[in-house]
């Protein structure tokens, strides 16, 4: 977001990482995609929640076009507007709408321009500082679609490029055309297909945020170590799962989303939860049986 100048910062520390070399950020952020976005008593509460995170110290937060169509980033700025120096809102373009429910790729060029200011005024803002490609599309060139991109940047409408749901080759084909300062890939736990993505992001030093952070909460019978080293620290296990990822590497920029305030506070509790070097292991084996590819 566009507010006072800051100064940037490459100076990572174990709970802020430098996106860019711009944005110091805490590594533990929010997701907004699950914040209802109609009118009405759930709208108000989802202002709520948003307005909280960032009065607990949340400095990054994710939201996209797909979220709502639109829908929820109006919802941030609604909750948001003025942005408070030092936050970075991040949005996604790159797919759109396709018949009720469905969407499609569209990363051609003029697709992205006109999805990127439309992005602008949703958050009423003149710069996005971190623009994500929510997926390549198969059908255009990457060369294409990142210089899009780059060609926004160097209009000031854009701070920062990143990317979703990539593998290597496709990172480091995007890299060749520009900066790449995030990458946004599926990644637990228990669903780590994407480890040689994050190993290029932290050569790189770039962000990596993972989605689906906690989705292992939901079946936390999958791992019996799981529920045992929860019991041992006096948490949850989306506190567990969240603090491994903020201890398996320090490029890693968990965005769990809730509608919740108490889960809220869960989430933001996890940032001070620390694993032991046994507990990590006895994860790490535990998990290490149910990887598998389910990416949608």
């Amino acid at each position: 977001m566009r507010g006072k100048p800051t100064t940037p910062s490459t100076t990572n520390t174990p709970n802020t990482f430098s996106i860019g070399g711009e944005h110091r950020v805490a590594r533990l952020g929010f997701g907004a995609m699950r914040l209802p976005t109609g009118p009405g008593p759930g709208r108000e509460a989802a202002v709520a929640v948003a307005r909280r995170a960032v009065e607990r110290g949340v400095t990054l937060i994710d939201t996209a076009h797909m979220y709502g169509w639109g829908a929820n980033e109006e919802l941030l700025a609604e909750a948001l507007y003025p942005y408070p120096d030092g936050l970075l809102v991040t949005t996604k373009v790159g797919v759109v709408r396709s018949g009720p429910d469905g969407w499609a790729h569209d990363a051609r060029p003029e697709s992205l321009r006109a999805q990127v200011e439309q992005a602008l005024r949703r958050l009423r803002t003149e710069r996005v500082g971190l623009l994500q490609l929510h997926r390549i599309d198969p059908g255009v060139p990457v060369a294409d679609q990142v210089g899009a991109l780059g060609e926004l940047q160097r209009e000031g409408k854009i701070g920062h490029i990143g990317l979703s749901e990539v593998t290597t080759a496709q990172l480091a084909e995007a890299r060749r055309t520009a900066a790449i300062a995030s990458v946004q890939n599926r990644y637990n736990l228990f669903e780590r297909d994407h480890e040689p993505v994050l190993e290029a992001c932290e050569a790189a030093g770039i962000a990596f945020l993972p989605w689906r952070p906690v989705a292992a909460a939901a079946d936390s019978g999958r791992s019996s170590a799981l529920a045992a080293v929860a019991a041992e620290l006096g948490a949850t296990v989306p506190q567990v799962l969240l603090a491994w990822l903020l201890a398996r590497s320090p490029v890693l920029l968990p965005i769990p989303g809730t509608a919740s305030p108490v889960h809220l506070e869960e989430n933001l509790a996890a940032a001070d939860l620390r694993l032991t070097a046994s507990q990590r292991r006895r994860l790490d084996r535990a998990a290490a049986p149910d990887r598998r590819d389910d990416r949608p």
